[in-house]
C-alpha cells in the first residue's frame, strides 16, 4: 500500500478482519473444494475516512464486502438477513423517551 496513511489503513483492515476470523464467519478453502462448475464469491475492500463534526479525522474504516452479484439464490444461499430497525420502532422508542423525560444517546457498536 503506497498511501501516506498506509499504516492507518493497515490497522483498519486488521480491526475489520480479526473479529471476522474470531467469530468463525468464514473458512478458507482451496478452489478445488468447490462443487464442479462453481466459482468462488469474490470480495474487495471498501475504505472510508470517518470525520468528527469539526472535520478532523476520527478514524480510518475498512470493510470487506462480498461480490454478491455473482451469487445465485438457492444455489449459493438460501436466505438473507440484515439486522435493521424499522423507523416506526425507532419513533416509538424516541416518543417514550421524550414522554418519560429520558436522555438518549447514539453509539456505534463494533
Amino acid at each position: 500500500m503506497s498511501s501516506l496513511d498506509a499504516d492507518a489503513w493497515q490497522q483498519a483492515i486488521l480491526e475489520e478482519h480479526q473479529p471476522i476470523e474470531e467469530a468463525g464467519t468464514w473458512s478458507v478453502h482451496h478452489i478445488t473444494d468447490l462443487p464442479k462448475g462453481r466459482k468462488p464469491v469474490g470480495s474487495w475492500w471498501v475504505f472510508k475516512v470517518k470525520h468528527h463534526a469539526d472535520g478532523s479525522v476520527e478514524r480510518h474504516k475498512a470493510r470487506i464486502v462480498a461480490k454478491a452479484y455473482s451469487q445465485q439464490e438457492g444455489l449459493d444461499y438460501d436466505e438473507t438477513f440484515a439486522p435493521v430497525t424499522r423507523y416506526d420502532s425507532l419513533r416509538l422508542v424516541i416518543a417514550f423517551a421524550l414522554h418519560l423525560g429520558l436522555d438518549m444517546e447514539q453509539l456505534d457498536i463494533k
